[in-house]
C-alpha cells in the first residue's frame, strides 16, 4: 500500500469513527435531529419496542461501530455491523416517503442525510 493510500485509509477510518461516535452519542442522549425519523421508523417496523429505548440502543450501536473503525483489529467487525445498520437507515426512503421526499428525486434534509450514507459505505469498504 502506498503512502497516499495508507493516509487515505487512516483518514477514512478516522472520519468513520468521528461520525459514528458523534451521531450515535447524540441519539443516546436524545439530542439528535434524526431522532424523530428513528422513532417514527421504530414505530412503523418494531411496534413492540419502546421507541425511546430503541433510539438509545441504536445510538449505542452506532458508537460501537465507530469504535470498531478506530481499532484496526475490529475493522472487519465494524464492516459486518455496518450491513444491518445501513439496511436500517435506508428503510425510511421506502417506508416513510413523506418524511424523506419532497418529490421525485427531491429529498428532504432527512432524505439527504440518508443518501449521504453511500459515502459512508464507500469509505468503509475502500
Amino acid at each position: 500500500m502506498s503512502r497516499s493510500e495508507s493516509l487515505g485509509f487512516v483518514l477514512a477510518h478516522a472520519a468513520l469513527f468521528i461520525v459514528f461516535v458523534w451521531f450515535g452519542a447524540l441519539k443516546v442522549f436524545d439530542l439528535s435531529p434524526a431522532s424523530p425519523l428513528v422513532i417514527t421508523l421504530c414505530k412503523a417496523t418494531l411496534p413492540f419496542i419502546d421507541p425511546s429505548i430503541f433510539l438509545r440502543w441504536f445510538g449505542g450501536f452506532e458508537v460501537f461501530i465507530g469504535i470498531c473503525f478506530l481499532i484496526p483489529k475490529f475493522t472487519r467487525l465494524g464492516l459486518i455491523l455496518l450491513i444491518p445498520h445501513m439496511a436500517t437507515t435506508i428503510l425510511p426512503l421506502i417506508l416513510l416517503p413523506a418524511m424523506v421526499w419532497n418529490g421525485l428525486f427531491v429529498p428532504t434534509l432527512e432524505g439527504q442525510y440518508i443518501i449521504k450514507n453511500l459515502l459512508i459505505i464507500a469509505a468503509a469498504v475502500g
